[in-house]
Order: C-alpha cells, then sequence, then structure tokens
C-alpha cells in the first residue's frame, strides 16, 4: 500500500481505500475512497496542506465558483470541510472535525465556501460536537435526537421572525455572535409595537384566525395573559397542543395575581363560548 493508505471491505465484500494522516502525534482520517491512488493522493493533498504555508483565504478562492479547474490541480480528493480542519489544526493547533477555523476574538463556522458564520469563543465546545445541517433553505442542528434552530440557543423560537421578533445590530445574518442578536419578542404569541412613543405589547393566539387577547405594558404580563388565553382554550376542549411561556423573575405568588387580574378580550371569550358549554370567566376588553 502507498503512504497513508489502508485497505478495508465494504460490508457487500468489495474492496475500500481510507486514507489517513498523522499530524502532531494526531491521527487524522481523511475519507474512504475507491481505489488506492485516489487514497494516497487525499493523503498527499492533506500533507501539503498541513506543511505549506498557503493561507486560509488562498483554500477557499480554490474552491469557490470559477475556479474548479485550479481546485481539481491542487485537491481533487481532499473535502472542503477536510480541507478547513485542517488549515485550523496546523494554524491554530487544535484539530475540530467540523469546519471550523479559530480567529482571535471569535471562531468560523464554513458551511461552503462563500457561507461564513461567526461564532463567539464560548460556543466553540458546542459546536465542535454538533454539526451544523441545512434543509430546504434552514439550518438546523441535531441534539438529543431532536433538529433543533441555531436562533434557539439565543431564546428565539423557531417561527421568530427578522425585524419583529429579533434583529442583527450590524445588519450581517451570518454574524451569529450574542452581541449581534437583539432579542425584541422573547415569548409565545407577544408582538412587541411603538405607541405613541411608547413600547407596548399585543397578544395574540390563532384559533381558526388570529385573535387579539389584548394589549398590555410589559413582555412579561403579555406572555401570561397568552397563557391564560391558552388555558381557556383547553377549557372549552380545543385539543390543539400550545406551547406555553416561561417567564422567570416572578414568585408562584405573583404570577397567580397577575393571571387573575390580567384583562382578556371579550370578544375572544365570547368565541369560546360558542365552542363550549361551560361558561367562560367574565372578561373586560
Amino acid at each position: 500500500m502507498q503512504p497513508g493508505v489502508y485497505q478495508t471491505t465494504r460490508k457487500d465484500g468489495t474492496p475500500s481505500y481510507r486514507s489517513s494522516i498523522t499530524y502532531r502525534n494526531k491521527h487524522i482520517s481523511l475519507g474512504s475512497f475507491s481505489s488506492e491512488t485516489e487514497a494516497h493522493h487525499a493523503y498527499l493533498e492533506a500533507a501539503s496542506l498541513l506543511s505549506g504555508s498557503g493561507s486560509l483565504e488562498d483554500f477557499l478562492l480554490l474552491f469557490t465558483a470559477g475556479n474548479e479547474s485550479a481546485r481539481f490541480l491542487k485537491f481533487p480528493q481532499l473535502s472542503f470541510e477536510k480541507g478547513i480542519s485542517l488549515l485550523n489544526f496546523r494554524d491554530n493547533r487544535l484539530y475540530i472535525a467540523n469546519p471550523i477555523y479559530l480567529r482571535k476574538t471569535y471562531f468560523s463556522y464554513y458551511l461552503s465556501p462563500s457561507e461564513e458564520l461567526k461564532f463567539d469563543i464560548d460556543d466553540l465546545f458546542y459546536y465542535t460536537r454538533h454539526k451544523i445541517l441545512r434543509r430546504k433553505g434552514h439550518l438546523f442542528i441535531n441534539d438529543y435526537g431532536m433538529q433543533v434552530t441555531l436562533l434557539s440557543r439565543y431564546g428565539l423560537k423557531s417561527y421568530s421572525v427578522r425585524h419583529r421578533d429579533y434583529e442583527f445590530a450590524n445588519g450581517d445574518p451570518s454574524d451569529l455572535r450574542y452581541s449581534n442578536i437583539i432579542v425584541i419578542n422573547p415569548f409565545y404569541g407577544v408582538t412587541a409595537f411603538l405607541h405613541k412613543g411608547r413600547t407596548r405589547y399585543r397578544t395574540k393566539i390563532h384559533i381558526n384566525g388570529n385573535y387579539t387577547i389584548g394589549t398590555y405594558a410589559s413582555a412579561e404580563k403579555a406572555a401570561i395573559a397568552y397563557n391564560k388565553a391558552v388555558d381557556l382554550a383547553k377549557k372549552a376542549g380545543i385539543q390543539k397542543n400550545y406551547p406555553e411561556n416561561y417567564i422567570d423573575g416572578f414568585s408562584a405568588k405573583e404570577y397567580a395575581e397577575i393571571y387573575t387580574k390580567l384583562k382578556i378580550s371579550a370578544k375572544y371569550t365570547a368565541y369560546l363560548e360558542t365552542l363550549s358549554k361551560t361558561p367562560m370567566p367574565p372578561a373586560s376588553d
């Protein structure tokens, strides 16, 4: 076998050739290939990256659209993601299997040569163990068997809408550092808006259309109003599995007092009356 190559057998009995390289006492797998020649080329390409002086930017340029011929001449076998991992190991002495490159105050996660996501160093441990996936244009992570959106780490729900529920301080949606994420509406069913120069919070629930529950002075009260609206819907026999808001900062007694005193739209409770024979609690406009 040529350097960096060893032969294995697939489940169907056909031969396969795995490539690997050792650098700084770290044994790194480069992938599985159909021929010994391809596997050896991957080894040579990895060795060239690890021993060379070419920058990350040079490597990215080879993989951008229009440079297919140049890329194939230098890296016909090595994958883009593996190349990023090797360059990071060479330059920063930390091997990470995912396509991550460490910067001075943050790290970059490369989805492709032209798609760079920026994260705070505090998130490095998480993203070294969780791969970012894409489906129908949406980015997510498999976490404990569940598909989790990237924005959920900032307290944003999967249905959150940019400009309404959150914003990017510098206008760059690829910059996912905490200082760049402005959370506007952290609760289900709550939307913030300006009224006479003040921020107010409108609560809505969807039952065969949107029903406005009320307008409130704080996001927390609006979130509790949403919870109350959900409870009333369940009492009326509506089986939909509504999410409920978790609100920090209130004792059980304080939460109960706010919950009891909050005014709920009479139009909403009247609608629920039509769905249930159980009388709804009195409500105020």
